[in-house]
């Protein structure tokens, strides 16, 4: 009897520690920049996936039929986010990014024939926002700025690139 009362008791104290901790199983987001759609008509979607309650890594990719806008008419890189909310995977957050963008200039100082008018460059940059999540841990609101710097820029270039986000998103 005084064997099973001790083995009731352990696995009480286990079920009671399981518990206490909630598990978060939702690694995986998907966003949709909803704000940069609405604005200028581009559509930029990122993934993210958490590997700690802290951390995260994820990448960008953004489609404008506008070739000549400021960021370009195609856009891909990654990011890497730390969060600093009193709740896990959300909150205030900095990211690091890096991004591969292309566009094309049309008002060249020196219109050569042969000078090719579709450019392509590469920035590294920090961001700042704030994440929103529902009670369910599934669907996500966030509003990013970030500003970058162009490696490689080209003399008619600008020398920052910036990047803001009112996104959307769903964790799975």
């Amino acid at each position: 009897m005084k064997k099973l009362l001790f083995l009731g008791i352990l696995l009480s104290g286990f079920l009671i520690n399981a518990q206490a901790y909630p598990r978060y199983d939702n690694n995986h987001e998907l966003k949709f920049n909803a704000g940069m759609f609405l604005a200028t008509g581009s559509a930029e979607g990122s993934y993210e996936y958490y590997f700690t309650e802290d951390t995260s890594f994820g990448g960008t990719v953004y489609f404008n039929n506008d070739a000549t806008d400021y960021n370009g008419d195609f856009g891909i890189g990654p990011n890497l986010r730390a969060y600093f909310g009193y709740q896990p995977r959300s909150g205030v957050f900095v990211e690091a990014f890096g991004l591969y963008y292309t566009w094309d200039e049309v008002d060249l100082e020196n219109n050569i024939s042969l000078r090719n008018d579709k450019f392509s460059t590469v920035a590294l940059g920090l961001g700042l926002g704030n994440k929103w999540v529902t009670p369910s841990d599934n669907f996500t609101l966030e509003i990013y700025g970030g500003v970058g710097r162009n490696v490689n820029p080209e003399v008619f270039q600008d020398t920052f690139m910036f990047r803001g986000a009112l996104s959307v998103g769903f964790r799975f």
